[in-house]
């Protein structure tokens, strides 16, 4: 069983909004009366969207995983179902999209999401992401629904890069975080930083991310397949990232190293892999008006076989300058068997280790120079890779994040009485 770190931090709060009574319209359960004999916890799980990202990815394995005889998990998405909600409904997870029009909300969906909690009450309501934290926050305290939890995902966030009603988001939360059971963080890093601005929980619990280490794993084939893709020589190296388009991700800081790395004569191409990657960001217009470069740049977009082509790359790379807290993708490069070369953000220096080397963040220079010097060393580049399998699969399975979250609901559900 993995082990869940609580700590009290704070006084409990004492809440005052009472919910009001209203007529249950429908059920989400046909059969109330098998439901009241069995044992299981019911969980509600509310999520800002469904979209393909770390949280989106977290909240897929946790429900689709977790002991079914204990625990009876749902998902509500805020905005639309994206690419996750049709994957977890095929795998009989029930799933609901609000479609709000932004993940600020509006009163008729918030509404919505207030009855469906009523009618169907569960034990347990887990948000996740900053806008669902407040939002199923207000829902759950309507609906009557006691215990709540939240999710932290990130760390050192820059607020000017979204936005004004982001910000006064993160500050009504900081004000509200003792209203929670708990308050979960996937990173150290995510858990200092939230301190730090004003977060007050009555309990933090960190609980690291999973990564599935038999849908991620060495492919010795990969690199030519990825080659024979992309119409690549065989010596041609690939350093990949796999990052949405964000400001947080900083794809200009990759897009200078690459070419501070093809000036130095280097036979390398670079693959960007994410949601809103593609050749038309404005971030990649300055380098793909260098022939010279612009022919050594990929851009895949969102793609579905994502290990596949992780598998494939010499080296793995993360750009982030900010707001990073588990970053998934260096993890799943791991356990690929792919070094990594990350900016030093987040948890990225606990997850490396001795499997790739970590720079400054903004510093193109820097990632670079961490790239040719691997590049120059295959035999070190190979017990890496060795070493980042091994440390993936010791320390982030999958059972250890799925076993820490069911200790956690069941410890919030045995003091669900406690005043």
């Amino acid at each position: 069983m993995g082990r869940v770190d609580m700590r009290a931090d704070a006084k409990p709060v004492a809440l005052r909004l009472q919910p009001r009574p209203v007529e249950l319209v429908r059920s989400w359960s046909p059969n109330a009366a098998v439901q009241a004999e069995s044992r299981r916890i019911k969980i509600v799980h509310i999520i800002t969207g469904l979209h393909t990202g770390g949280a989106e990815h977290a909240l897929e394995q946790l429900v689709t995983r977790a002991d079914s005889e204990r625990f009876d998990m749902r998902v509500v998405s805020l905005l639309d179902a994206g690419a996750v909600g049709p994957r977890l409904a095929a795998r009989g997870v029930p799933v609901t999209s609000l479609g709000m029009r932004h993940a600020a909300g509006d009163l008729r969906r918030f509404w919505r999401l207030v009855m469906l909690l009523r009618q169907d009450p569960p034990d347990i309501v887990q948000t996740w992401l900053y806008h669902a934290d407040l939002i199923g926050l207000a829902a759950a305290r309507l609906a009557g629904t006691r215990q709540v939890l939240w999710n932290l995902r990130g760390s050192g966030l820059e607020h000017h890069h979204y936005g004004n009603r982001f910000r006064w988001v993160v500050r009504m939360l900081a004000r509200l975080s003792g209203w929670p059971d708990a308050i979960v963080a996937n990173a150290e890093a995510g858990r200092a930083f939230h301190a730090q601005v004003g977060y007050r929980p009555r309990r933090w619990a960190l609980i690291h991310n999973a990564i599935d280490v038999e849908r991620f794993q060495p492919d010795p084939e990969a690199g030519a397949a990825l080659r024979a893709e992309l119409g690549l020589a065989p010596s041609s190296a690939i350093i990949g990232m796999t990052a949405r388009l964000d400001p947080m991700k900083d794809h200009g800081t990759f897009l200078r190293a690459a070419a501070l790395l093809v000036a130095r004569g280097m036979d390398a191409h670079f693959v960007l892999i994410g949601r809103g990657v593609d050749r038309s960001a404005a971030c990649a217009q300055p380098f793909l008006a260098q022939p010279h470069l612009a022919a050594r740049l990929h851009f895949l977009g969102e793609r579905e076989d994502v290990p596949r082509l992780v598998a494939g790359f010499d080296l793995a790379a993360l750009s982030s300058a900010f707001g990073e807290g588990f970053p998934n993708v260096i993890a799943e490069a791991m356990a690929c068997g792919v070094p990594v070369v990350s900016t030093d953000v987040g948890d990225a220096g606990r997850i490396v280790g001795d499997a790739g080397l970590l720079v400054a963040p903004r510093d193109a220079a820097a990632m670079a120079d961490a790239w040719q010097m691997l590049l120059a060393a295959p035999v070190r580049r190979a017990a890496m890779g060795r070493a980042g399998r091994a440390r993936i699969a010791r320390d982030f399975g999958l059972d250890r994040m799925v076993d820490g979250y069911g200790q956690l609901y069941e410890q919030i559900w045995a003091g669900r009485d406690a005043p």
